[in-house]
């Protein structure tokens, strides 16, 4: 098969089992074929098999599968590509006897077998006698002699050209006999670790070795029941729907890929149709090219037509899924960044893009001329875990910074008498509150702030981590004092022990609003919910936004007490986008997942880990590792850069970005486990010893 010569696909079903043999039939009347058809591919049902009328059950199953291989057979030896589509892993027996006797005459045929099971019994060691779970020992010859034998048919597997992939679910006798004959096994934990794409290259290189063809048989249950519900036999765990679209793509326009099989599909245990609209994907995902894209192709129209306002490392991304992203080359990467913390539940986490998708098709934006039913239950739970009494929401963390500069100063004017225009606003150098106008005339970094003045009147800058600047700064006319917590774009700095606890004893006693920035520290980042509750510290006023979205939305919101949002009437603020009813029911799900998944209790344990493992590391590059629970600095020496560092990490595998030249910063999503940590501390070394090295 290649890109130009995959015009004809041959679909044919094989129905086994009464009580999902309803299966392929289902897959024809939802337009498989039209679906193909609009991918440029000429498809059709060329039969759907079924079960002659034999008593003898073992006689039955061989009738079928001797059918089923001269479809298979016929299609090989016409050129045309194959999918069978069945409720049964039996019928392997039948398409892969097929493939091979076509094949007989050029060579051996290879296969790329993947499966929760080995399916690998013959009937004196199968607890059960059920015929599906030893197709692949006849395929090797051994097992009940009607199937070995299928009638005319005798080409058999050679162990060395098939792989076994995703298995997790095993007889101590199946592995025994595979092992004996020495076939490949990659077990799931092996692919979990590796990633569906490194795996399969390796298993290309097993099935193409001194083989004419090789085909693909995919047993539906060796995906999570959570994207594939509807299987005969699910078992926990498993490959993610997603993972095995990509990992399928990957055999796109091969010339010795001859068919594939998808099998296992149980129509009355498939909700909502999640697994027969999957099954459809995998297909096309194997079997149809999609125009190529090229990292250089992309980079080039980027730099043709988009702004020149980021410094991007050069890599094309994809696809994410929990804490890795992939490429358009296909190559994982561990994602140790998090979109600056809007990652932080994971990317395409499973509950957030449902809800996405439902309330999507349900209503997404009224505007706030009106109620929606969307956003007073996501006011009332962010105000509830919080702390605070009222919520005002917005879309970008930046907006949510202006909403509070805006109230602060209304607060200024309203409630604590400050004379007309004369409100004044600190804040601490090195932090970054966005960039609009109004926050870049309180930043500290002049890439940020040349060529955009004049800015407004009333803003102070000081040291962080001063409390006894904070004292002497504030005046009459101090209307709030807005800090980040943990300061992140510089340089991930935590202040001493009791810093923001001072500050806000100082605020309470000078009648001066406390703003925390918790864009980035907020939603369980550093360990707690909010960073501010490391000291025990209820802020007058609270910037969330990034984690609040889930990942997939800008979600934001400024929060405050009645005092302080009640300065606000019609008109005075707001947003079209703002509160949306699909950004609120995200925003819900998000706050939700986060503390029912133990997410921010997650990130001060593994936190801590990471940072054990970091400073462990003994380099001469590294001045100083620090941070609080997954929101960590690696700060190098001076003389060493941190982009040219970052690019090697990406070489690594691990994708993340320098701040302040020298800082690394460590911001994986929060979903990240003890195993990631450990290989990106390898990686890490590695990258240290590379760079002491040059």
């Amino acid at each position: 098969m290649t890109d130009s010569t995959l015009k004809q696909l041959r679909l044919i079903g094989v129905a086994f089992d009464r009580d999902a043999e309803t299966g392929p039939e289902s897959m024809r009347t939802v337009g498989l074929d039209l679906r193909l058809a609009n991918r440029g591919v000429s498809a059709a049902w060329h039969t759907i098999l079924h079960p002659h009328r034999i008593p003898d059950k073992v006689s039955k199953v061989a009738d079928l599968c001797r059918r089923t291989a001269q479809e298979t057979e016929g299609a090989v030896r016409a050129g045309e590509f194959f999918a069978v589509l069945g409720d049964d892993h039996s019928c392997a027996v039948g398409t892969w006897t097929g493939a091979a006797a076509a094949l007989a005459e050029r060579g051996p045929l290879g296969l790329i077998w993947i499966d929760a099971h080995m399916d690998s019994h013959i009937p004196e060691t199968s607890p059960s006698g059920a015929l599906h779970g030893m197709p692949l020992a006849c395929l090797f010859g051994f097992g009940e002699p009607s199937l070995v034998n299928l009638g005319g048919f005798s080409p058999k597997l050679s162990p060395k050209h098939v792989c076994l992939v995703g298995v997790h679910s095993f007889e101590p006798a199946e592995r025994a006999l595979l092992e004996w004959l020495g076939v490949r096994v990659f077990y799931l934990d092996e692919v979990l670790r590796r990633g569906l794409n490194e795996v399969m290259a390796e298993v290309l290189t097993i099935v193409r070795s001194g083989t004419a063809g090789f085909g693909v048989t995919l047993d539906l249950d060796a995906i999570d029941p959570k994207d594939a519900p509807g299987v005969t036999t699910p078992v926990a765990g498993g490959i993610s729907g997603a993972e095995m679209e990509g990992a399928l793509a990957l055999l796109q326009g091969n010339p010795d890929f001859l068919g594939i099989e998808i099998v296992e599909f149980d129509p009355p245990r498939d909700r909502n149709r999640a697994t027969l609209y999957l099954a459809g994907g995998l297909l096309l995902a194997a079997a149809v090219p999609e125009r190529s894209v090229r990292a250089e192709e992309v980079l080039g129209l980027t730099e043709r037509y988009g702004a020149h306002n980021y410094d991007t490392l050069p890599v094309v991304l994809t696809r994410g899924e929990g804490v890795y992203l992939w490429d358009v080359e296909g190559k994982r990467y561990l994602d140790m960044m998090g979109a600056y913390s809007a990652a932080s539940h994971g990317h395409a986490h499973r509950r957030l893009v449902r809800t996405l998708t439902e309330q999507a098709k349900r209503l997404a934006i009224t505007s706030r001329a009106f109620h929606s039913d969307r956003l007073a239950p996501f006011l009332e739970r962010v105000c509830e875990l919080t702390g605070q009494g009222m919520a005002l929401p917005m879309n970008t963390g930046a907006e949510g910074v202006e909403t509070a500069l805006k109230a602060a100063r209304k607060w200024a004017y309203r409630v604590k008498g400050v004379a007309r225009d004369r409100a004044e606003i600190i804040a601490c150098r090195g932090n970054f509150h966005g960039r609009t106008i109004a926050i870049v005339g309180l930043s500290s970094e002049p890439g940020y702030r040349e060529g955009f003045g004049p800015f407004p009147p009333g803003l102070k800058l000081i040291p962080y981590g001063d409390s006894a600047a904070l004292a002497d700064a504030i005046t009459e006319n101090t209307a709030a004092f807005l800090v980040e917590p943990i300061q992140g774009e510089g340089g991930i700095v935590v202040p001493p022990t009791g810093y923001l606890a001072e500050c806000a004893r100082i605020c309470r006693e000078r009648k001066v609003l406390l703003l925390c920035d918790e864009v980035q520290t907020g939603l369980g980042r550093t360990g707690k919910f909010l960073a501010s509750e490391h000291e025990g510290v209820k802020p007058d006023g609270l910037i969330l936004g990034k984690a609040l979205g889930g990942g997939l939305l800008p979600v934001s919101a400024f929060l405050a007490g009645r005092e302080v949002m009640g300065v606000f009437g019609p008109g005075h603020h707001g947003s079209t986008f703002g509160g949306n009813p699909l950004a609120a029911a995200v925003g819900l799900e998000a706050l939700d997942v986060i503390v029912e998944e133990g997410l921010a209790e997650r990130s001060a344990e593994l936190g801590a880990y990471f940072l054990e493992g970091l400073r462990s590391l003994k380099s001469p590059l590294i001045r100083e590792v620090r941070g609080k629970g997954l929101f960590i600095g690696l700060e190098l020496v001076p003389g060493i850069s941190g982009r040219d560092f970052c690019v090697k990490l990406m070489a690594n595998g691990i994708l993340t970005r320098e701040t302040h030249q020298t800082v690394i910063r460590f911001a994986p999503p929060l979903v990240i486990e003890r195993k990631e940590i450990e290989w990106a501390v390898e990686r890490i070394a590695a990258v240290l010893l590379e760079t002491e090295r040059t």
